[in-house]
Order: C-alpha cells, then sequence, then structure tokens
C-alpha cells in the first residue's frame, strides 16, 4: 500500500526526475587472487575479460512490478561494475570495494532482488550489493556472501535483506524464491558434482572405509536399518571397487577437495588458521621418532618428568634431512603430506591450564570428581536413583550385567550417611559407561594394545558442593561368552601405598571410558553428526529470505567442511581419532548404537538436566527448574545461555508467527520439517517423539534446541579438549594392560614404581602425542570466529524490530558474562575452580569482545559447529 501511495503523488516534475533516476551502488568482494595468491594467469585474463567488455554485470529486479511475459519481475538495464583493474585491495581484509550505477525508472518499482553474471576467467566471492537513494526505501542492502563462478548454467539471483514468508512474498519475486531452492536441491544433477555446483543432497556415512586398500580398511556403512546414523552431505564420488555400497576416497593430496557446497567451504582466514596449526599440531607426531635417536624406549614415556617435557622444554630438532628420512618413516599418510619443517629447532606444545598451577593437582579425588561438572564432558553424569545400579543390556544375550557395587564398598564414605538416606536426599550420583562399552569389549580387547574395562563410577554430593568418589567398578565380559554375564571388581578409594596406586589406575581406567564416550558421543555424535541434517534441509527449502533460515543460518557456518574434513582424516578408517581412542575401528558402530536413543527432544539444556536427574522442575527457580548439585557450573552457567536463547528465538518467530495456523500454513516450514524427519534423520522417522510442527511453541522450543546444540553444547564439549585432555595422564583414551593383581610382577613392580605402571598402562608415547596435537587443532578458535550474540554481517535483515530484539539478546549474554566472572571469584563455590585453579569459562559467550577471541583460549562461544 505504501508504495502505491507514492506512485499516486508523484507527478509532473517529480515523476519526470523518476524516470530518469540513476542509483549508485556499492559492491564488496574478495578477488579470487587475493585468495589464492598464486592465481596470477587467473587475474590476468580477468583484466582482459575487462577490456573486452566482458566482466560482472548486475541487474535489479523489481519486487513491485512483474513483467506479463514471465511473470516474474520486471528487470532493469544491466549494468557493470567498474575500474576492476585498478581497484586497490584492501590488504587487511582482502576485500575490494567497486562503484556502480544502475539505470532506474517507476516502471520497475522497487528492487527486491538481483541477478549477477560473471565473464571473467575465475570466480569471486561476493560480499554484499548496497544501493543508495531508492525513493522511497532510501538505501537498500543484498546481503550476498556467495562464490561467484564463471559461465554459470543459471542466473545467480540474490535478494534484499527483506524477510518474507512463503505466502507473503511479493508476487514478482515468487518464482525467482522457487527456482533458488530448486537450484539448491540439484536433484535433477546425477554427479559427479563439481566444485562450482551449489548442490545439498543427502548420502548415508559410506565413505569412512577404503575396502580398495585392504579388509582391515573397510568399515560398515552407517544410516539405515542395521546400523541407524544422520545423513551427511552428498559427495557423489565413484564407488570402491570391492564394494559398489562405498564411496570412493579422495588421494591424502586431495583430502581438503572432498565436495562441499562451495559457500559452506571455510573463509580464507579460517582456512589458513587452520592449515597452519595442522601443520604445527600434527608435526609433533614426530617426536617419538626423534626420541628414538636418543630414547632407548622410544613408544613410552620413562617417568611423570617426561610428561612434563612436552610443554616445559621442548624437544631439539635434528639435521633437516634427517627430519626428512623420519618423515617417511611415520605411519600416517596425511602426517608425511602435512608436515613442514618452519627453521625452528625445537618443538614444543603449550602447557594445557590443568598443569599450569599445579602439576600435580590432576590426581586429586576432588579434581576427578569436578571435572564431570566442569571439565570437557560435564554432560553424561547422572543422579543414582536405584542402588546397586542396574543395566539395560538384554539379558538373554549378555546376562548378568547389574553391578557389583554393595553398601558396605562405600559404607565407610558417607559421611554418617546409610544408602537408602543418600538415596532420598539426592546425594548419590554415577558416571556410567558400562553398557555403552560392555558388547564391544571383546573386539576392542582383541586389538593389538588394548585392555579395555566397562565402567561405573559412584560419588557422593558433599556438603561444600563437590562430589567425592566412592566407588570405581570395572567389568569385563565372562571368558564363556558374553551371555553369561560380566566379571566385575569394585576399587575404593586409597591416597597411600600399593592401595593408593592401584585407585589412581582405576580412576585412569574410568578415564578412558569416558574419553571415548567424550569423542564419540558427546562431541562428534550429539553436536557434529546430528546437526549436519538441519543444515542440508534449510538450504534446500527454506528461501534465504525466510524468517527461519536468518534465524537458523547463522548456526550453520561451517559445519558441512568440518565434519567433511573430519570424515577424510579424522574419523576414518586409519584415521587419527581411530589411531589415538580405544575404540579404534568400531568406534562410529558404538555411535551408531547410541544414536538409537537420541531423540531431539532430549537436547535442549532443561530437558537433558531432568532426564540426567540432576535437576527437577521447580516453577518458583528462574529457569523453572532446581539444580540438585547447585554448584554445577556447566549447567549453571548453560542455563543463563539457554535462557536467553529461548527468550531471543521466541521473541523473535513471534514477529512472523502470532498463531498457530501461521505454522501450520507455511509450506516452506512444513516441508523443511518434514524432510529433517524423514530423510536428514530418516533412520528415526517413525518414533513419535518428533514435535508435529503445528503450534508457534512446537516451532520456537525446536529452533532454540538447534541453536543450542550448535552453539553452547558444542563449546561446552569441544574449547575444553586441550586445557584438560591436552595433559594425557588427567585424560587418557586408551589403555592397554590389565589391572595388576596381587602375586604377579606386574603388582610388583607397581609398588617399586607406580608411575612407571601408570604410563605404561594409559595412552602410549606416540598415541598421546599424536592426540594432543589433534585436540590442539580443534580446541582453536579462529581469527575470523563469529560467537553468540553477534552477527558477521550488521544489514542480515531488514527488519527493525529483529534487530532490536537481536541487541537485546547481545545485552543479555554480555549480562551473562559478567555473572561468570562473579561466580568464578566466589569461594563458596568450589567446583568453579577446583584443586587445579581453573576458573570455568567455557560457556562465556564473548560476545563482548567484537573482534572474537582467536587462538587457544578456553572461552567463547561461536554460533555454530565450525570446528
Amino acid at each position: 500500500m505504501w508504495f502505491h501511495g507514492l506512485c499516486d503523488c508523484m507527478t509532473g516534475k517529480n515523476q519526470e526526475a523518476w524516470k530518469n533516476r540513476t542509483i549508485s551502488g556499492t559492491v564488496v568482494l574478495m578477488k579470487k587472487n587475493v585468495l589464492d595468491f598464486n592465481d596470477y594467469h587467473a587475474s590476468l585474463l580477468d583484466g582482459v575479460h575487462e577490456f573486452l567488455g566482458e566482466g560482472v554485470s548486475f541487474q535489479l529486479i523489481s519486487s513491485t512490478h512483474t513483467d506479463p511475459s514471465t511473470g516474474k519481475g520486471k528487470l532493469g538495464n544491466v549494468a557493470h561494475l567498474e575500474e576492476w583493474v585498478t581497484t586497490m585491495t584492501t590488504v587487511a581484509a582482502g576485500e575490494s570495494k567497486f562503484k556502480i550505477n544502475f539505470n532506474w525508472d517507476e516502471s520497475q518499482g522497487i528492487p527486491g532482488a538481483v541477478i549477477v553474471k560473471n565473464k571473467h576467467h575465475s570466480e569471486f566471492y561476493l560480499k554484499t550489493l548496497t544501493l543508495e537513494g531508492v525513493p522511497g526505501k532510501g538505501k537498500v542492502h543484498f546481503v550476498c556472501n556467495s562464490w561467484i563462478y564463471p559461465n554459470y548454467d543459471y542466473d545467480r539471483i540474490f535478494f534484499t535483506n527483506e524477510t518474507y514468508l512463503p505466502s507473503k512474498t511479493p508476487q514478482p519475486l515468487l518464482l525467482y524464491r522457487e527456482q533458488e531452492l530448486k537450484n539448491l536441491r540439484g536433484d535433477d544433477i546425477p554427479g559427479p558434482l563439481k566444485v562450482s555446483d551449489r548442490v545439498y543432497g543427502y548420502a548415508v556415512y559410506n565413505d569412512l572405509g577404503d575396502p580398495d586398500k585392504d579388509d582391515d580398511h573397510a568399515r560398515p556403512v552407517l544410516g539405515g536399518p542395521e546400523h541407524p546414523y544422520p545423513r551427511r552431505g552428498r559427495t557423489s564420488r565413484q564407488p570402491t571397487k570391492k564394494d559398489p555400497k562405498s564411496e570412493s576416497r579422495e588421494s591424502v593430496l586431495h583430502s581438503l577437495d572432498i565436495y562441499v557446497p562451495r559457500d559452506e567451504r571455510f573463509g580464507h582466514l579460517k582456512m589458513s588458521d587452520f592449515l597452519a596449526y595442522a601443520v604445527k599440531s600434527i608435526g609433533q607426531s614426530l617426536f617419538p621418532a626423534i626420541h628414538g635417536i636418543i630414547d632407548s624406549t622410544p613408544n613410552e614415556f620413562d617417568s611423570i618428568e617426561d610428561t612434563f617435557n612436552l610443554y616445559d622444554g621442548g624437544i631439539p630438532l635434528p639435521h633437516p634431512q634427517m627430519l626428512e628420512n623420519l618423515r617417511q618413516s611415520i605411519p600416517f599418510e596425511f602426517i608425511k603430506e602435512w608436515f613442514r619443517t618452519d627453521g625452528a629447532h625445537s618443538f614444543r606444545l603449550p602447557t594445557p591450564q590443568v598443569l599450569k598451577e599445579n602439576k600435580f593437582a590432576w590426581r586429586s579425588d576432588e579434581e576427578f570428581g569436578r571435572e564431570m561438572l566442569a571439565g570437557v564432558n560435564p554432560v553424561v553424569i547422572r543422579r543414582l536413583k536405584v542402588f546397586p545400579p542396574t543395566s539395560s543390556l538384554d539379558p538373554k544375550d549378555y546376562g548378568n550385567q547389574m553391578s557389583r557395587i554393595k553398601e558396605e564398598h562405600i559404607l565407610k564414605n558417607l559421611e554418617g550417611f546409610t544408602v537408602l538416606k543418600a538415596l532420598r536426599e539426592n546425594r548419590l550420583f554415577i558416571l556410567d559407561h558400562h553398557d555403552a562399552f560392555m558388547p564391544y569389549l571383546p573386539k576392542i580387547n582383541a586389538l593389538k594394545g588394548n585392555f579395555i574395562y566397562a565402567t561405573r563410577t559412584i560419588l557422593f554430593l558433599k556438603d561444600d558442593g563437590t562430589l567425592k568418589p566412592l566407588a570405581i567398578e570395572l567389568s569385563l565380559p565372562h571368558p564363556n561368552g558374553s551371555q553369561h554375564g560380566a566379571i566385575s571388581k569394585v576399587y575404593t578409594p586409597a591416597s597411600e601405598g600399593v592401595e593408593g596406586s592401584i585407585w589412581q589406575l582405576a580412576k585412569a581406567y574410568a578415564a578412558v571410558n569416558d574419553s571415548g564416550y567424550h569423542q564419540l558421543i558427546s562431541h562428534w555424535l550429539n553436536t557434529h553428526a546430528v546437526m549436519e541434517p538441519f543444515v542440508i534441509a534449510t538450504h534446500r527449502q527454506l528461501s534465504v529470505i525466510h524468517p527461519i533460515y536468518k534465524l537458523m543460518s547463522p548456526h550453520y557456518r561451517d559445519t558441512m567442511n568440518i565434519n567433511a574434513l573430519a570424515r577424510q582424516i579424522l574419523i576414518n578408517a586409519g584415521g587419527i581419532f581411530e589411531s589415538t581412542v580405544f575404540p579404534q575401528k568400531y568406534a562410529l558402530t558404538i555411535s551408531s548404537d547410541v544414536y538409537k536413543s537420541w531423540k531431539l527432544t532430549e537436547q535442549g539444556l532443561p530437558d537433558d538436566l531432568i532426564k540426567r536427574g540432576v535437576a527437577v522442575e521447580d516453577p518458583s527457580s528462574p529457569n523453572k527448574l532446581r539444580l540438585l548439585i547447585k554448584d554445577y557450573p556447566y549447567a549453571a552457567d548453560g542455563l543463563a545461555v539457554w535462557s536467553a536463547i529461548e527468550s531471543w528465538v521466541n521473541e523473535y518467530c513471534s514477529l512472523y508467527y502470532p498463531h498457530d495456523l501461521a505454522v501450520k500454513s507455511d509450506k516452506e516450514l512444513q516441508a523443511w520439517w518434514k524432510e529433517i524427519r524423514e530423510v536428514g534423520h530418516g533412520d528415526k522417522k517413525d518414533e513419535d517423539w518428533w514435535p508435529k510442527m503445528q503450534t508457534v511453541k512446537e516451532l520456537t522450543k525446536t529452533c532454540a534446541t538447534i541453536i543450542w546444540i550448535a552453539s553452547a553444547l558444542h563449546a561446552a564439549v569441544n574449547f575444553g579438549q586441550y586445557p584438560y585432555a591436552g595433559y594425557a595422564p588427567n585424560r587418557p583414551t586408551i589403555s592397554r594392560r590389565p589391572m595388576p593383581e596381587p602375586g604377579t610382577q606386574e603388582y610388583e613392580e607397581l609398588k617399586k614404581n607406580p608411575d612407571k605402571v601408570f604410563l605404561k598402562t594409559i595412552t602410549s608415547q606416540l598415541q598421546t602425542i599424536l592426540g594432543i596435537s589433534l585436540i590442539e587443532i580443534l580446541s582453536r578458535h579462529s581469527t575470523d570466529e563469529v560467537y553468540l550474540g553477534q552477527h558477521d554481517t550488521p544489514e542480515w535483515t531488514s527488519d527493525e524490530k529483529a534487530l532490536d530484539a537481536f541487541d537485546r539478546f547481545s545485552e543479555r549474554l554480555i549480562g551473562i558474562e559478567e555473572r561468570i566472572k562473579k561466580l568464578n571469584v566466589d569461594p563458596a563455590l568450589k567446583n568453579r575452580n577446583g584443586p587445579v585453579k581453573f576458573p570455568y569459562t567455557l560457556l562465556y559467550p564473548s560476545t563482548s569482545d567484537k573482534s572474537g577471541t582467536g587462538g587457544l583460549v578456553p572461552k567463547g562461544i561461536p554460533n555454530s559447529v565450525s570446528i
């Protein structure tokens, strides 16, 4: 209506001026030669194309006037970028700004989209187009953030930053909106996909193995009735020769070239960061080989002091030719390709926070319990409701798996409580990894260098809010077969003599279980893997001008790219994960078994805390639930962040969905949700827990949960990896020998040299350094990270109400930062710092730091699963 009013008042001289109006614009882009410093050839050819008048063109599309012959918005005249060759690049950001002028008259009305064509030899990255002085609108922003390749088979269309539900899309833009979604689906492109394709499709995890190499590198397909799993992005590579169900893999040299939709790939700053730290960190894997020159036991640490030398002194490098010879002897192929010397004379790892203040505090029972609440895996501990602990494993297949922990094991440490009273007063908690690993122990322990137990750890909540371990149960399958049940032994706390050494080993075996579960389930499955289907479905079914696309897209940044890299070099057969974490070749199959019980409706923090019994509903509390462990840093900080996310999502969605009918009638939203359920998480499509997506409440709760998973949950389980697990004795990932038994040589050795036995039991030196090198990369924030409460583009929407709501969200997160700072200096909250004196900051948003934290910093909540 406002436009018709504008037209009615435009008469005489006003109309004449409007007819001849020129709209000026500014284009911000990044040339390919800025991102690829070796591509001088492309830069030269682009200059030739400009000289011939075949450069980069823009053509505005009306959002108010339809061309009767096409049914689409009327097109303006083609305009070209000015001064392509002479425009200097801004070195700091790698960006170039260009002027452009459009001829535009009243017959076109208000621009709503633009066609961009590239007749250069090479692609470029288009960031934004801003129009000045558009009558009736003023500034008009196009937020593009996309690669523009030459000779596209279809026009590249970009829309203004307006927001429209499908039913409210201006008629001149409707066909463009539908066509763009069709292009992104790429269902009519059979493959193989090219790097320039913008196709978002689904595939099962059939690219982890390499059966053409040998049988030992074959892996089962994940996805389907036998091994259910979330879907990954389609890559359309050829099948392997030996197994037509498996997708072939790129060579190591091209491992970073695996197909990912081009706009999902890392930005140039992040890619340079990733590669730089990969080279540095993975290079540490040469340590053991270097040690072999001077150390008679190159695969073992000889003492606890040896472990400290990884950080304190550094290890001198030998002659360059000797380094090259060693490089060739390394068994991991990707290290051979990545490792380059940089002129440094020694390798040294950063000191992890768990060691900085006190090198031995990690061994205390208090720190052992605290890390279940404020460590790298604070999402598993649950309240014990039944004693002794039970098992959900089918007794027909696994016999009696009931815990053998008895009251007499723990009574002396219950501080005057009976077990019954402790249960009633919510004082008993358990870290239970028994059922997840017991079915696989026969296979895992048959692998070379493995001796793993399935563990249960019971803890008591003390009056001061700390957790005191009471007992650790180590279980093995019955030697006559799993159907005969478990063989279990129970260990209780001790601080001196051989009993103290046995207790340290028991804690190490429990930590091994927890490390594997953390990497496999808490981290990989429950954040990385489950998020990818949401990324794909959003691009396939929600237009960029859809309000839910605008809400969710920041939380998908880099996820497909990092997951593709993970499948290529981390979780693949023979990759870093299999080489450094105990399940080895069975790792991903175990995660598939756990996925069988995954429910999206249990992933939001309040639902998760209630499910684990560590919180109860309480209408009088600010978050409508009360923590049973008051000093639970992950939960306390997490609830504050969850509340901020939930409030923001509710406020934003109410702008576009004032009632339930608006949700039901949104055809794009309904297609999105149907595809997530039936395709992206299709192995679970028949489960009745899925929200029906018929109400505003279902929409907001679902979006808040997805944002929580992508941002805060991932930050909590990712960025603490190096601070806690960067010192392997604190978080070992493998155990290699059984618990020493009285009367054996190992037991006598334990009496004489307990530290040496401890180190020979946990992760070996080679595995330690390779694993630490990996988590150093994964624990780093990139220099161009975008944090929760931030947007990479201020003009992400034109909706002032949405912008105001987002500002309130950002301010609330800044308030949470101040709250965390205060909590971390409260002496009554012992779990905030613990014996290691490392404050809990993993859910510190870093919203107030507009430049981002960057680096190996244990704080900051990125918007997305981006590393």
